[in-house]
């Protein structure tokens, strides 16, 4: 069998202290997971069923050097979240055994056109175009999760982002309303998880706009961190 076309590159995100890379298949995104985000947002913080949207793959960019500036908005935002990286699949997981699905953890950026989001609940669309543009996933180095937090579960752990020095977002991975086995369970409800599906587990209260030239840093404690620049708007 031939394509006829060139067969796209896979995407992939790095693996800390490795030339290896994680091939990325989907990214899945959990909204309001943080209480103070939820009622930043206008939404009530209790613990609904938690929710999910989607980027492509080749969102995924790395978080470093120059991150572009996206077409069609005048409100891009920042939202620093922990990535979850999955490495065994399937569907119905347990919260139990939901860990055991996970190949590494890495930190995220869901880059957001706020004001297309807001056009578009307003309008009761879809958010593709608000969430799911290109580059709209900056994400640092993998690590392992044998490596990460010390070997132990994410349950804690600082999550800051930072802009040009400023910090805008500053939380702790024990404030998430679903903790990540939870959220693993919960998206292997929805879909069948596989091997390079990518989950950015919610982002705490502090988002805010980026504008052309910003530096942007951030990390979560027991990952890593990263630094990036924004592009120049076109």
């Amino acid at each position: 069998m031939s394509f006829v076309l060139p067969s796209p590159a896979v995407p992939s995100v790095a693996v800390a202290a490795s030339d290896d890379r994680f091939p990325v298949r989907r990214i899945l995104c959990v909204g309001r997971n943080y209480a103070d985000h939820a009622r930043e947002m206008g939404a009530d913080p209790d613990r609904e069923p938690p929710f999910f949207f989607a980027k492509p793959g080749d969102a995924a960019v790395a978080a470093a050097g120059t991150v572009p500036y996206p077409t069609g908005t005048h409100r891009l935002e920042h939202e620093i979240e922990l990535v979850v990286a999955i490495g065994v699949g399937g569907s119905s997981i347990s919260a139990a055994s939901a860990l055991d699905h996970v190949w590494g953890y890495g930190v995220g950026v869901d880059l957001t056109r706020r004001d297309l989001q807001q056009e578009a609940k307003d309008a009761r669309r879809p958010w593709d175009v608000a969430k799911g543009f290109d580059a709209s996933a900056p994400v640092s180095p993998l690590v392992p999760a044998r490596s990460a937090f010390g070997g132990g579960a994410p349950d804690h752990g600082r999550v800051w982002l930072a802009v040009d020095g400023e910090t805008r977002q500053d939380g702790d991975l024990r404030d998430l309303i679903w903790p990540v086995a939870d959220v693993v369970a919960a998206a292997s409800e929805w879909w069948r998880l596989a091997p390079g599906d990518l989950i950015f587990t919610g982002t705490p209260a502090g988002v805010g706009p980026l504008e052309p030239g910003a530096v942007v840093t951030g990390g979560v404690d027991g990952v890593g961190g990263f630094s990036f620049v924004v592009g120049d708007a076109r």
